[in-house]
């Protein structure tokens, strides 16, 4: 696991250095710049900070080239079958000077040019400079489901890329600028999905991609996407013979990714993901595996039906001996989320990012590598909000005589924070607002904070007019576009496999988790288990009827006899925060100075009154506005720490000082 970097026709070495240095987090084991100036005046240059995982001798040290120096890459990620690769590669003849997955990459580049990413099963972002033609190409490549991120920026024959964004700041062609467009998607869904980031000219390589930059010019190809069959696609494998199947395969799956020359661990909650990790882990060694429990304390879990039961883990922890320990935190949450915020680059409004940051802190003590569930719930169907699509299908078909009153009536209930009701009243009051919308219509309603009438509210006029011209929601319908064939359960997986999944809960696990050089594998999202699951598996094996639903169906079949049953039985629960905690205590100083008038004046976006009523609302109780509050205070966060230049004071601070001095 590494941080990589990279510039064509742009900054210099020291530009190099600079883009390495600030990513250092990612790699503290080693470090390495290759640059090379051509005769007609262009450069290309590669950066690489290293976390030793496979095969920890300096042999691993990147940026790496072949024999003879004509190709050179630099490379973040995991390869899990890079020894089948090798043994093939061996037997045409290449010679291998490591025993890392990286110089696979760099010999199966050589045998099958850019074709070679197809062949690779695991999470990659890397970049490879091709010397053998008259002309240098870069070769770049993002892995299938987006794991490892990789950003970029491109003008005219300027180029750089980057694991982080705070990398490609270095450049002195960059400047930091809010894209308004990006802030739109940002206030709607909490993040900003791909390939937009909230900087201008700033973007992300879509999972699943390729490009090419040869002579100034830049070619972008998709080289694999996950397809469903029709929606009346005859499935003829049994529920037993799917649930060994699909056992197998993720058995598999997690054996294949435990493969590391570094101590290894698993998050542990009370969710069937994870338990279902740890427990393939257990069939593949002998020795205890070690796992990770996060909870709060009795007195932020009040009203919080998001948090897991840490008696559950601890419970399963001991029925499979494992080595478990319980991480009960209470963070400084004012002190941390500034930090946080610098080390996920762009604002991303889920407390979660805070949950995983603390979890993977305090494993680095014992552990390297971490297997994480992150992937199973888009697999499986495991979210609620597939539920809430057919609960709201069946109440439009309510007369509207009789809908009308009762949504009147709920939408005058308060937001009942601090109790138990208050995630499924949130819920119902969506559902009643969607209900009268089309399929497409309704799931992108269900998932977003802020509609397009409180937008209106908020902004000021001259913000509007130019966040206003795009739409929002367009990378969630384009992607329901290309599978509207299938059944509409597969539909709603495959957007949120494609945009939710990767533009939030994979990024920030692998900021999360770099912030304190941590590598997290996600064992669900094996591309052969992935492609299984949505051509065998049909629907009502993924989500098991309506009224009384079992949501990841198939997959609690699959482990019924290796999981105990209350691991089973358990409810979904969230790797979330205590927001509401925080927001009436700790936070409410900073809520009240980050988002006062005088400061939302100050950046000229929104109207102060209209945020007040927020805050006002919220703390009375009228409405739950926890989430888009939280919204706010991380935007004003970002914008200080990057548009108003203070992200260098945090850069000092977390940086080791001897690379910070270098």
């Amino acid at each position: 696991m590494c941080g990589i970097s990279g510039v064509a026709n742009c900054g210099d070495r020291e530009t190099l250095a600079r883009m390495t240095r600030v990513q250092a987090h990612r790699g503290p084991d080693d470090s390495g710049l290759w640059d090379r100036r051509f005769p007609d005046g262009s450069y290309i240059g590669l950066g690489s900070r290293r976390l030793a995982i496979l095969d920890l001798s300096a042999v691993g040290h990147m940026p790496m080239c072949n024999e003879d120096g004509t190709v050179w890459i630099t490379y973040n990620g995991e390869i899990y079958n890079f020894g089948e690769l090798r043994r093939e590669l061996e037997g045409k003849g290449h010679r291998f000077a490591s025993h890392t997955d990286t110089e696979v990459i760099v010999h199966l580049y050589e045998e099958e040019g850019p074709e070679c990413v197809r062949r690779l099963s695991g999470m990659f972002a890397f970049a490879i400079c091709d010397l053998r033609s008259g002309s240098p190409t870069l070769f770049m490549a993002r892995d299938h489901f987006g794991i490892k991120p990789f950003y970029y920026f491109h003008q005219g024959e300027r180029f750089a890329f980057a694991s982080e964004i705070k990398g490609l700041l270095q450049v002195p062609e960059l400047e930091a600028e809010l894209d308004p467009q990006a802030l739109h998607q940002y206030l709607t869904f909490l993040w900003v999905p791909d390939p937009k980031t909230m900087f201008r000219r700033i973007m992300k390589l879509p999972a699943g991609h390729y490009a090419i930059l040869r002579n100034g010019e830049l070619k972008i190809q998709q080289y694999w996407d996950l397809t469903f069959p029709s929606a009346n696609h005859r499935y003829t494998r049994s529920e037993a013979e799917l649930a060994e199947e699909v056992r197998e395969r993720f058995r598999k799956s997690v054996q294949a990714q435990m493969v590391s020359d570094v101590p290894i661990g698993a998050f542990l909650s009370a969710g069937l993901d994870s338990s279902s990790i740890v427990a393939m882990m257990r069939q593949a060694t002998q020795r205890p595996v070690r796992t990770y429990t996060i909870t709060f304390p009795s007195k932020y879990r009040v009203g919080e039906n998001t948090l897991d039961n840490p008696e559950v883990a601890t419970r399963l922890a001991r029925h499979f001996g494992c080595e478990n320990q319980r991480i009960v935190v209470e963070p400084n949450v004012t002190d941390l989320l500034p930090k946080l915020v610098w080390h996920m680059d762009e604002p991303t409004a889920d407390p979660a990012i805070i949950t995983s940051y603390l979890v993977c802190r305090e494993a680095r003590k014992e552990a390297t590598v971490l297997l994480s569930g992150v992937g199973g719930d888009e697999l499986f169907a495991g979210y609620r909000k597939y539920l809430a699509h057919y609960w709201s299908q069946a109440y439009a078909g309510v007369p509207s005589f009789l809908r009308r009153p009762a949504e009147s009536a709920l939408a005058a209930l308060p937001s009942f924070r601090g109790t138990s009701l208050k995630g499924g009243v949130r819920l119902a009051k969506k559902m009643a607002r969607s209900a009268s919308l089309n399929p497409v219509d309704r799931f992108i309603a269900n998932c977003t904070y802020l509609d397009g009438r409180q937008k209106a509210s908020l902004y000021t006029g001259d913000f509007a007019a130019e966040a206003f011209t795009f739409d929002p929601a367009g990378e969630h319908v384009a992607a329901f576009e290309r599978v509207q064939h299938a059944d509409f359960l597969h539909q709603m997986l495959y957007v949120d496999t494609k945009i939710f999944m990767t533009s939030l809960n994979l990024t920030y696990n692998d900021k999360m988790s770099m912030a304190s050089s941590v590598e997290v594998r996600v064992p669900f999202l094996d591309r052969e288990l992935a492609e299984f699951v949505a051509w065998n598996v049909p629907p009502h094996l993924k989500l098991n009827r309506f009224l009384r639903p079992t949501t990841k169906y198939v997959l609690r079949r699959a482990m019924r006899d290796i999981l105990p049953a209350e691991v089973l039985r358990q409810p979904k629960a969230g790797f979330a925060a205590p927001l509401d905690y925080w927001l009436a205590h700790d936070l409410e100083t900073m809520v009240d100075d980050l988002i006062s008038p005088a400061q939302l004046r100050k950046r000229g976006m929104f109207r102060p009154e209209a945020v007040q009523g927020f805050v006002q609302e919220h703390r009375t109780g009228r409405h739950d506005w926890s989430m888009q509050l939280w919204q706010f205070l991380t935007l004003e966060l970002w914008m200080q720490g990057f548009l108003d230049g203070s992200a260098q004071k945090f850069e000092l601070e977390n940086l080791p000082q001897q690379v910070a001095s270098a």
